[in-house]
């Protein structure tokens, strides 16, 4: 079982490297509130410039990826569940998602979150 457990997260790590192009409506940050036992996610909008580099519609400028440029979210979603937070993301909103790609990402970050959120570890975004 440990031998199989190693080969998908070995499959796994190995497509996080893989190029997607971004969402040019926005990205999210999705986090685990302990406290509250929810899955959370920020939704901040962006667009693409001609280098493919997500942009702040404000300043116009790259966002950098290490979270040095704080920025307010423009919306929140909240979940206890993966399937709750994306019913609310997809079906009872005008969904900000523009990309099958983006989706389908997103629903596996919720499933990491609410996994290791009912197993007490600590949930980093990929």
């Amino acid at each position: 079982m440990n031998q199989m457990l190693a080969g998908i997260t070995a499959i796994d790590q190995e497509l996080s490297k893989r190029f997607i192009d971004l969402d040019p409506s926005g990205y999210f940050v999705v986090f685990v509130d302990v406290n509250e036992k929810l899955i959370c996610a920020k939704y901040y909008t962006n667009f693409i410039d001609e280098q493919g580099l997500a942009c702040d519609p404000e300043t116009g400028k790259p966002i950098p990826c290490d979270g040095s440029v704080s920025r307010l979210p423009t919306r929140l979603f909240s979940g206890r569940t993966a399937k709750e937070i994306c019913v609310q993301i997809f079906e009872q909103t005008t969904c900000p998602v523009t990309q099958f790609d983006h989706a389908s990402y997103l629903g596996r970050e919720f499933q990491r979150a609410e996994a290791a959120m009912l197993m007490g570890q600590e949930y980093v975004q990929d």
